[in-house]
C-alpha cells in the first residue's frame, strides 16, 4: 500500500468534470484506489463518492493505493491532480 498526499489545485475543486477526471485514470488501475480527506474515505473509481467528499480548491488529500500496479497508480493519479484535473 503506497500513499501520497496532494493538493488540489483546479479553482473549483473536485466537482463532476474533474471528479470524472479523476475516476477514468483510476479506473484504468486493478488496484483499490481511495483518497482521505478531513474525516472520510472516498473512492477514487466512483464519481458519486468523488463527489460527496466535497473537495474545493486548495485543499489537501491523500492519495491511497493498494495493488499489484499501486507505484504506477499513485504517480498517475498525483500527476492528473497536480495538472488541474482537465482544467
Amino acid at each position: 500500500m503506497l500513499s501520497q498526499k496532494v493538493k488540489v489545485k483546479n479553482p473549483t475543486g473536485l466537482h463532476l468534470r474533474p471528479a470524472g477526471v479523476l475516476c477514468n485514470e483510476a479506473m484504468k488501475y486493478k488496484s483499490l484506489i481511495t483518497f482521505n480527506y478531513e474525516d472520510g474515505t472516498a473512492n477514487a473509481k466512483s464519481v458519486l463518492s468523488v463527489l460527496g467528499a466535497c473537495v474545493k480548491c486548495g485543499d489537501e488529500i491523500e492519495i491511497v493505493c493498494d495493488g499489484i500496479d499501486e507505484e504506477e497508480a499513485l504517480r498517475e493519479l498525483i500527476r492528473v491532480i497536480e495538472n488541474g484535473l482537465g482544467e
